[in-house]
């Protein structure tokens, strides 16, 4: 069997006075390298996007972090400027891809934004610098460092016993990349909280009742994907559920040969 695809829902980005679909070379490597996927850039579409057309032709779902917020809007609230930046044709397309891969059981992990995302497309709200919120610590990315410092391994999480996530990194402590000025407020009636920042602020959740792997987490697992052993087992698990979904496909397709032939 050939290497499955999963789609990445790209971002709007400005460069050089022109409009791209851009997706951070992080998520495609950690995709390519750790989990053995392949990945397909889906453009940002404010309405012209086909989530079903989309889906049919891959075998799962990467929804990735971005410097842009989901727009307060779509949770009930109303925007102030210091809530942005925001991007209305990510926020178009991945939530409607995010809704339809859990309906059809298409394997799914979403990271950072990716896990608002899929808060706010299953029915919950965001709460904005959280930094600012009594007891909650200032989870933001440092700033006038390297990357490979901002994104240092700094910050403990707390994996709950039983948790989907908890069998593949282990319950407990985990360390992790966490770096966010936003986070989960209302939990999604969908969704249950999976792991814990010290501070209360929920870093990681799963889907109840998913039929195939549904997983978020606000930290940044595709950074050290490579190198780093809970991150590499994110996505290692995430590529074994794309790999049996892809069988999956593939059985039902010769099937349906068989059946046609006889």
């Amino acid at each position: 069997m050939s290497r499955p695809i999963i789609a990445i829902p790209a971002d709007i980005r400005e460069f050089d006075g022109a409009t791209w679909h851009a997706v951070q070379e992080q998520y495609v490597q950690a995709t390519v390298k750790a989990a053995g996927l392949m990945a397909l850039i889906v453009p940002a579409l404010e309405a012209e996007n086909d989530a079903d057309a989309i889906l049919d032709r891959v075998d799962g779902l990467l929804v990735s972090g971005s410097a842009s917020n989901v727009h307060p809007s779509l949770y009930g609230k109303e925007a102030l400027e210091s809530d942005g930046p925001f991007d209305p044709a990510r926020d178009a397309t991945s939530l409607p891809l995010i809704r339809r891969a859990i309906d059809r059981a298409i394997p799914m992990l979403a990271i950072c934004r990716g896990i608002q995302e899929l808060n706010v497309a299953l029915g919950g709200t965001l709460a904005s610098e959280i930094h600012e919120q009594p007891g909650i610590w200032d989870h933001r990315k440092p700033q006038n460092v390297d990357r490979d410092t901002m994104y240092s391994i700094r910050q403990s999480v707390f994996v709950k016993e039983g948790s989907c996530i908890a069998r593949v990194v282990g319950p407990g402590e985990v360390r992790v990349n966490s770096l966010h000025r936003q986070a989960i407020a209302d939990t999604a009636p969908r969704l249950q909280v999976e792991a814990l920042a010290e501070d209360g602020t929920i870093e990681a959740v799963s889907v109840i009742g998913a039929k195939a792997f549904a997983v978020g987490v606000q930290w940044h697992p595709e950074y050290w994907a490579e190198t780093d052993s809970p991150s590499r087992k994110l996505f290692v698990a995430f590529g074994d559920a794309v790999r049996d979904y892809a069988a999956s496909k593939e059985r039902l397709v010769a099937a349906s040969h068989q059946q046609k032939a006889v």
